[in-house]
């Protein structure tokens, strides 16, 4: 999933697009509210966190430009702020979440991963589908054919975001293009087949039927193929 950090604070910001990388996102962040407005409209990002406290241009306005222009990226915001009516104003101009400084990485984290889930209308804890079930924290997947007996599966950084990405969005096709901007940040480099690598690698580790091709139009998460056979 890709993520854009606004945060105008240099070390802050860079200490939390560390550790969301680590976690497994795709980060473009920027100190710049100007920048980061435009970012925003441009880049296609699966969640934003947004500092209210910016220099240059007011978090808040920031936010209502986005909700203007029909950008409906689930927007969490940042503040040293923590008044309720200052939370009443940035949930009115289209906020999904408030968190307040100082905080705890942790719980930032998961409310990262809740805003996903629920965008994506996933109403549980964790992704599942079928047997197969993703575990966030740990950047893995297990294969619960037994329920006594899962089969935990290893992956690698990339390949642990195309699969959460794919599994957030079962059935859709999406061309190679579109699931490397949602997997990559905007500074990676990317090799011209790389999709197709990381596709052909997690069809090894879970099977030639659980990500599909559509021929001229890309690939997709077949459910189906996750459903217990007996």
């Amino acid at each position: 999933m890709r993520l854009l950090l606004i945060e105008d604070d240099p070390s802050l910001c860079l200490e939390l697009a560390n550790r969301l990388r680590q976690q497994g996102f795709a980060v473009d962040a920027t100190n710049s509210g100007i920048d980061g407005a435009h970012m925003g409209e441009t880049e296609p990002c699966d969640i934003i966190i947004l500092d209210l406290g910016l220099p240059d241009r007011p978090g808040l306005d920031i936010l209502a430009g986005w909700r203007a222009r029909k950008i409906a990226t689930p927007v969490l915001i940042l503040t040293a702020r923590g008044a309720w009516h200052e939370k009443v104003e940035g949930f009115r101009a289209g906020a999904d979440d408030y968190l307040t400084k100082p905080f705890h990485f942790e719980e930032l984290l998961v409310r990262i991963q809740a805003l996903i889930r629920r965008s994506s209308g996933v109403a549980g804890a964790h992704i599942t589908i079928g047997m197969l079930q993703l575990d966030e924290q740990g950047q893995t997947a297990s294969w619960c054919q037994e329920p006594d007996k899962p089969r935990d599966i290893d992956l690698t950084g990339i390949e642990f975001r195309l699969l959460r990405y794919l599994m957030l969005n079962p059935k859709k096709v999406f061309s190679a293009t579109h699931l490397v901007e949602h997997v990559y940040d905007f500074n990676d480099e990317k090799e011209s087949n790389v999709i197709e690598v990381y596709v052909s690698r997690l069809r090894k580790k879970l099977g030639k039927d659980v990500i599909c091709t559509r021929r001229g139009q890309g690939y997709f998460l077949n459910p189906d193929a996750l459903q217990s056979k007996e």
